[in-house]
């Protein structure tokens, strides 16, 4: 059986070095590129390849394009050993994106899908996604809720990407284990600027350890009804991109570990404090032992 099997989306970014701060850059409406690079990302593809990164034996499900880009994107998770056996080939062009990146490591994604670049419900069952943990991005909310609900039918675990408030949002909040939210949509879903009065409102969906990334500031967790904060660990930031699925990498190498969760937090953010510190999502993801090293 996999230690896990992600669910969700692959991308093949098109990144963009500033030689300024994108605040400099919308003023002045001209910029000049440092350097340019082609490199694999996707939220759930670079979740799985940080975990084969750190050792676990890793699938995923998504639908790759017929172009080339596809191809560069079935490569960059084959490279990594990262099972394929379930995903699906679609006849349309790869999903990507195009990021720009300051001198400060801030980012702005601009990215596209083709309407063609669909999994079917038939593609996500409990025997497709058989592994001691399930994880689901919400870029196809309705993938995210078949997968959920096939990953807890299958007595598996689910971690999560949430990052939009859809229409079924809710739905995918209480189908998950682990929701794990992206900084500013516990915001949106509660109106609660605090992230625990936010944690502490949505647990009316979700009885279960509920995380929240917050970049720099590091992550909280509410489990039970014990709230704990753990800080980010200080680099220089280079490309912050793919940090946070980073995180989810570590995450759920913590909980395969069965650490409490203080050692997990602690864990997933020296994770995505490494990735930062390279360009790019699938080619940051480090080592257990360079995490280790960090962590001392």
């Amino acid at each position: 059986m996999l230690d896990i099997i992600g669910v969700g989306t692959n991308s093949v970014d098109d990144v963009i070095q500033l030689g300024g701060e994108l605040s400099a850059v919308m003023a002045l409406s001209k910029a000049r590129v440092t350097s340019r690079h082609l490199i694999m990302g996707g939220q759930t593809a670079t979740v799985t390849a940080a975990c084969a990164s750190l050792g676990l034996r890793t699938g995923y499900i998504g639908a790759f394009g017929s172009d080339a880009n596809g191809g560069l994107a079935r490569n960059a998770l084959m490279s990594r050993n990262v099972d394929l056996t379930h995903a699906v080939f679609a006849d349309a062009p790869n999903r990507g994106a195009l990021i720009l990146v300051d001198t400060d490591g801030r980012r702005v994604v601009l990215w596209h899908r083709s309407e063609r670049l669909v999994v079917s419900p038939e593609a996500v069952t409990s025997q497709t996604v058989a592994a001691r943990i399930v994880h689901v991005d919400d870029d196809d909310p309705q993938l995210a809720l078949n997968a959920a609900r096939a990953g807890r039918a299958a007595n598996a675990m689910v971690t999560s990407d949430i990052e939009h408030a859809v229409d079924c949002v809710e739905q995918i909040i209480s189908s998950v284990t682990y929701p794990i939210f992206e900084q500013h949509l516990p915001l949106k879903l509660t109106g609660e600027r605090d992230p625990e009065r936010a944690l502490r409102k949505l647990r009316r969906l979700n009885g279960g350890t509920m995380v929240i990334t917050l970049a720099d500031e590091g992550a909280v967790a509410l489990e039970g009804d014990v709230f704990y904060e753990a800080p980010a660990f200080t680099v220089k930031v280079a490309d912050a991109t793919g940090a946070g699925d980073v995180f989810r990498a570590g995450f759920i190498y913590g909980l395969l570990q069965k650490w409490p969760v203080p050692e997990i937090l602690r864990f997933a953010n020296a994770t995505a404090a490494i990735s930062c510190t390279r360009l790019g999502a699938i080619p940051s993801v480090p080592t257990l032992s360079e995490v280790r090293a960090l962590l001392g």
